[in-house]
């Protein structure tokens, strides 16, 4: 007998930053005129000053959840709000032997949505790579019955926590298995102190940890010179990170074996190809590495340990 399907419970008059999707414990009685996620550096506040809305007001309006089958493995399935509402990132549902992890968060939780997630078989639990898209959280967490994890050194970006039916919990250990079997979250660092990668069957989940390049889905992959991916303390303003951050992440993934990289948005799916293993580059892994090596060197680094770095 399957189990009920779960009952959508949300906060639908809470203040949505309409700029980067945060949720607020006030109203719009509160007069609310700043959001600290968007006045923080990595961030921003759009010319036309900030602005809030609602959940409430986002169904009203006619927000949905578009679904999409990952075209390679359909245990992997995308979800994103259209119209585009705040950053636009996309969720990921992997549907594991041990059950279903939804890699980070849009802020839209209506019926609709909780009807698809509960047909692919609910969610045991909620990853959230880093503070731009913890958005909604506390919704999700109460209306799925399930935990949400965070990277522990980011708790500080966290609203709503300790709201009724909700649970949080935070990732400590740079390699952690105690979410669920099968699945690796990386407490990596770099864009935020606590920025999340999750790794599953040979797959690398980038979120903004590790920023897709437009060339990385060039059609000839691994072409001598050609960045596939790039690293940003702030990704809108442009701010790179420091090569010893890129060193930290590089050697954190190093060990894993991973054939394909997810990042936060559609478009940004790169795996290795048959014509990249038989040349023997190290496939999407290599292209890191070398993407690494060229980010830095970029930068002006002449003799940083990471151009030292192999496969």
């Amino acid at each position: 007998m399957s189990s009920p399907q779960p009952k959508l419970n949300t906060s639908d008059d809470l203040l949505l930053c309409n700029e980067c999707g945060t949720q607020y414990p006030v109203t719009s009685s509160s007069n609310k005129t700043s959001c600290k996620i968007c006045d923080d550096p990595r961030q921003y506040v759009p010319a036309t000053g900030q602005v809030f809305t609602t959940l409430g007001e986002l169904k009203e309006k006619g927000y949905k959840n578009v679904w999409e089958q990952d075209e390679e493995d359909e245990r992997i399935w995308f979800v994103r709000t259209e119209p585009k509402f705040a950053i636009g990132q996309r969720a990921i549902l992997l549907q594991t032997p041990h059950g279903n992890i939804l890699w980070d968060l849009i802020a839209l939780l209506d019926e609709e949505t909780v009807a698809k997630i509960h047909s692919l078989g609910g969610l045991h639990a909620i990853v959230i790579s880093h503070p731009h898209y913890y958005t909604t959280w506390s919704e999700w967490s109460r209306t799925f019955q399930c935990p949400v994890y965070v990277g522990e050194p980011d708790q500080i970006w966290l609203e709503r926590v300790g709201s009724p039916g909700a649970e949080v919990r935070f990732i400590t250990k740079k390699y952690d298995e105690g979410v669920l079997e099968g699945v690796t979250v990386l407490l990596a660092g770099g864009h935020f102190d606590g920025s999340l990668l999750l790794h599953w069957d040979e797959k690398l989940f980038i979120a903004d940890t590790i920023f897709t390049s437009p060339s990385a889905t060039n059609p000839v992959p691994g072409k001598p010179g050609v960045i596939s991916f790039t690293f940003f303390y702030s990704i809108p303003n442009r701010i790179p990170l420091h090569p010893d951050a890129i060193l930290s992440i590089w050697r954190q993934v190093k060990p894993l074996t991973f054939h394909a990289c997810y990042g936060a948005f559609a478009g940004q799916d790169v795996r290795t190809r048959p014509n990249e293993q038989a040349r023997g580059t190290g496939g999407v892994k290599g292209r890191l590495l070398e993407s690494c090596k060229m980010y830095v060197g970029a930068m002006g680094w002449k003799g940083h340990p990471l151009l030292e770095e192999g496969l």
